[in-house]
């Protein structure tokens, strides 16, 4: 089921309906299929496209931060929350703030051990 809607999704690219909200679904719809670094790729891709879709931000700091990669995920979500400020998007930039808190607290556990 889902690699019929990621081929579906993949087709459309380059397309006229081509843009932000196509990547970001065909992230989430890898996401859901357990292809983290495509959708890593894709989520990448949907802020090439607009970087101040928050949603990118919030989903691509939490798919780094699975993978290993806390550095990188801290900084999608300092520049999520730089964008979704602005805009009114307060639930994301929350949501980002505890994600990238417990980055920090991480971190910081790793360094005192």
């Amino acid at each position: 089921m889902q690699q019929a809607r990621i081929a579906a999704l993949k087709a459309q690219i380059g397309g006229s309906r081509d843009g932000a909200l196509l990547r970001y679904a065909l992230a989430r719809a890898l996401l859901e299929a357990g292809h983290d670094e495509s959708a890593i790729s894709a989520l990448r891709e949907a802020l090439q496209f607009d970087t101040g879709y928050s949603a990118a931000w919030k989903d691509l700091g939490r798919v780094l931060h699975k993978c290993g990669d806390s550095e990188a995920a801290a900084e999608a979500f300092r520049k999520g929350i730089a964008v979704a400020e602005p805009r009114g998007d307060i639930q994301a930039a929350k949501e980002m703030r505890v994600f990238l808190r417990r980055i920090e607290r991480e971190t910081a556990a790793g360094r005192t051990d």
